[in-house]
């Protein structure tokens, strides 16, 4: 198995896929919760630590739980925790790191971000932190510290869980309309009449999110020319999204939007208030494309959805003529903490001895295995039991299954490029931009 190197950072291979936590799709609160009370920034009092992250199930409940257990057993130095909606996280990481304000430990996807804080000397370099604890290290998947390099040296702790995108759709509504699973592009394209007949969306999107449509984009490129166009993106290279492959990509894309390919008003729909999920667990839609940590949003919300087996799931289908192994994946390898710069010596060492001590304990590996995720800890596979059993299998299966791991290509990229990304494929699926201008934009940002 090989991995793609340019999705994941400095060309270092990622073999991780994601399954649980809700580390792109974190939902909840629409604002941050504070578990702790106190300062949001540095490291609270005393040799305390301050934590960022997402708020929503299924990821919330597992960070709470780990940071409960190292608090009642380090009474001297407590971690302050406040979470936050996916994309208000983002906006609120930023600032604070540019006040230089950010907390002791900095949540986030690695890759292209985590670049931009190491550029901006704003976290701690833990390349020989990791070396005096090679015993921290060896529990952690291989794969996973890809994402955290940075010109050779790592900038963060892999957590949590690996996360493919893949394809799920409701048993119940293809047995109804009297159809199979979809084997190919072609057989996609096929569906989309037979339920819009049956008046059920063929998939849900959450629009407004626009991170939920790039996955549409990224495994249609890859079914169609492999992986060496974005190779040659996150290269830098002049032009690389010229390519013939990505005009026939955003072809297949637009068609599949006039074709009525997603719910009615898809472009207001948003991710974190997990209105998407809801449209497949109630049979409103047939699909989705959405991340591996989608199962334990299903389960914690779907009431017997998933209990009485109504969530099926796949790998993305093939394209026909495409020249794309089919084994392909694309999603996080893991999430990251990083140690803000900023933060006192006695902060740091808190947050060290919770990467050293919690994050790599066998508790924190079964409540990710329990919230339907596979932990970035090695040994996991024995922990596989149970209803989810079998998802959990199939996950760690096309982690591990595929020629080409890719990283999501909004955290592989730098902020200033993903948000342009972001911002074009948004336009591509409201049919306000044609793939020739989608491809210029686009190029006008390689390198930045």
């Amino acid at each position: 198995m090989t991995y793609n190197p340019m999705s994941r950072r400095n060309f270092l291979g990622l073999a991780a896929g994601a399954a649980g936590a809700a580390a792109l799709a974190a939902c909840g609160s629409s604002g941050p919760e504070n578990s702790g009370g106190g300062s949001t920034s540095g490291g609270g009092s005393g040799g305390g630590a301050s934590y960022w992250s997402l708020s929503g199930p299924p990821g919330e409940p597992v960070r709470k739980a780990s940071i409960k257990r190292f608090n009642d057993a380090n009474s001297g130095s407590k971690i302050e925790e406040f979470y936050y909606q996916n994309d208000a996280y983002k906006q609120k990481i930023k600032t604070a790191l540019g006040a230089n304000q950010a907390p002791t430990m900095i949540w986030g996807w690695g890759g292209g971000g985590l670049k931009e804080y190491v550029n901006a000397n704003q976290v701690e370099d833990l390349t020989d932190w990791f070396g005096q604890n090679a015993a921290v290290k060896d529990k952690i998947l291989p794969s996973s510290f890809g994402a955290a390099t940075v010109n050779g040296k790592i900038y963060a702790m892999p957590i949590e869980t690996v996360q493919p995108i893949v394809l799920f759709y409701n048993k119940k509504v293809f047995d109804r309309v009297g159809v199979k699973p979809p084997q190919s592009w072609g057989e996609i394209m096929a569906l989309v009449p037979k339920f819009n007949a049956a008046k059920v969306a063929p998939f849900s999107l959450a629009g407004q999110s626009r991170w939920t449509n790039m996955m549409w984009l990224e495994f249609l490129l890859d079914r169609t020319a492999g992986s060496e166009v974005f190779d040659r993106v996150f290269a830098g290279e002049k032009g690389a999204w010229s390519d013939p492959a990505v005009l026939d990509m955003l072809t297949k894309i637009q068609d599949l939007v006039k074709a009525n390919g997603f719910q009615k008003g898809f472009s207001s729909t948003a991710a974190d208030s997990n209105a998407d999920q809801a449209l497949l667990y109630t049979g409103k839609a047939a699909m989705m494309l959405h991340g591996s940590w989608s199962y334990g949003i299903q389960t914690a919300q779907g009431g017997n959805f998933v209990k009485d087996g109504g969530l099926g799931w796949m790998n993305f289908p093939a394209v026909e003529g495409g020249q794309g192994d089919p084994s392909n994946t694309v999603g996080n390898p893991g999430q990251y903490l990083s140690i803000s710069s900023k933060a006192s010596a006695e902060a740091k060492e808190t947050a060290k001895k919770f990467f050293s001590t919690t994050l790599v304990d066998d508790a924190e590996k079964e409540a990710w295995v329990k919230s339907g995720g596979v932990p970035v800890l090695k040994g996991s596979e024995s922990l596989f039991t149970g209803a989810d059993a079998q998802f959990l299998k199939d996950m760690a299966g096309i982690a591990n299954g595929a020629k080409t791991f890719a990283q999501s290509w909004d955290q592989a990229l730098s902020p200033t490029a993903a948000e342009t990304l972001l911002d074009n494929i948004a336009k591509l699926f409201q049919l306000q931009v044609s793939p020739q201008q989608w491809v210029d934009a686009m190029n006008g940002v390689i390198g930045k």
